[in-house]
């Protein structure tokens, strides 16, 4: 049986529970549709919280892994699960508020197939270089790209992805023009910036931690409001001159469009209540990870705002995935 068929056959028979048991929900496991492949920092970090979910309710939840397509498969069938509770999505910002801008047409519809549940992590971003560029500081690097447009290189994991995005918002930021060198994964760019041969990128804090406690690569800020317990060194873009300057990545839960508000409000006082557990906590900050209470309301502020964001730069610079 398909993956999509099991979630129907899973689901239908309790399309109806939360209006016929009220306070039974929930009385059966709880299936999260995971677009991401096991073992892929979304599935690990998932996989924390919902095992701390299920300790605190002996309430068993069920990752269904379904990779490919960047994701479009995944999301489209959580859009399109039956809408009781019994089947929500861990889904990153990216497939609701970047995809839609980057191809010319996806299965789903980013706006009104799904109802926010709760944030589960941000992820942290750091600008990073190699230690040969000339630039030491992020107002260095504004003024040599000013001096020199198009001359440095910028590395990414590839074309519209986050690392990309993420230096398009920084050069619309500063009145600056770098030139993007995509790579096949986050992985291969992260080595060619500490290779040397690419000069610089934005990249999440966790997978090159290691290259800058050793020198192989230099910090030169957080795009975020505070400083990184990870990099507390390192000055946050907006201290280093670039005002407001804030980026990052995030996984949260969504359930299919019409899942009841006491379901919802349920599934989001569970998450952050896991969220809320020191060990989650810590197990999360090792991995370069921000656990983040969000309320359903201040989730979808969120994901609205960072759409209308991700629009404007998409169409600006031109990108397209497809």
């Amino acid at each position: 049986m398909k993956i999509g068929k099991l979630l129907k056959v899973l689901s239908a028979g309790a399309l109806f529970a939360t209006a016929a048991h009220g306070q039974d929900y929930p009385n059966k496991p709880i299936l999260i549709v995971l677009p991401q492949q096991a073992g892929s920092a979304s599935d690990v970090m998932v996989r924390i919280v919902t095992q701390k979910m299920s300790e605190n309710r002996k309430q068993q939840f069920v990752l269904v892994n379904m990779p490919g397509a960047a994701g479009l498969i995944g999301t489209e069938r959580l859009e399109n699960a039956v809408p009781d509770g019994y089947t929500i999505g861990s889904l990153n910002d990216g497939l609701l508020t970047q995809i839609p801008y980057l191809y010319s047409k996806i299965p789903y519809d980013p706006v009104k197939g799904f109802e926010p549940v709760a944030m589960v992590a941000k992820v942290a971003y750091a600008l990073v270089s190699s230690p040969s560029l000339p630039a030491k500081s992020v107002a260095e690097l504004v003024a040599l790209a000013k001096a020199q447009p198009r001359k440095i290189d910028f590395a990414s994991g590839g074309n519209g992805n986050a690392q990309h995005l993420a230096m398009e918002l920084f050069k619309s930021a500063t009145g600056t023009s770098m030139t993007h060198v995509p790579f096949r994964g986050a992985a291969q760019a992260g080595l060619e910036v500490v290779s040397g041969r690419v000069p610089i990128m934005f990249s999440g804090i966790a997978p090159v931690l290691s290259f800058i406690r050793d020198g192989r690569l230099r910090a030169l800020g957080v795009p975020a409001e505070k400083r990184s317990t990870l990099l507390p060194d390192a000055p946050t873009i907006i201290e280093a001159g670039v005002p407001g300057f804030v980026f990052f990545t995030y996984t949260a839960f969504f359930a299919p469009h019409s899942t009841p508000k006491a379901v919802i409000q349920f599934l989001n006082t569970e998450t952050n209540k896991a969220l809320s557990d020191g060990t989650v906590r810590e197990r999360l900050l090792q991995l370069g990870l921000e656990p983040s209470l969000f309320s359903p309301d201040e989730l979808g502020r969120l994901i609205r705002n960072d759409s209308a964001k991700m629009k404007t730069i998409i169409k600006d610079a031109g990108i397209k995935a497809d």
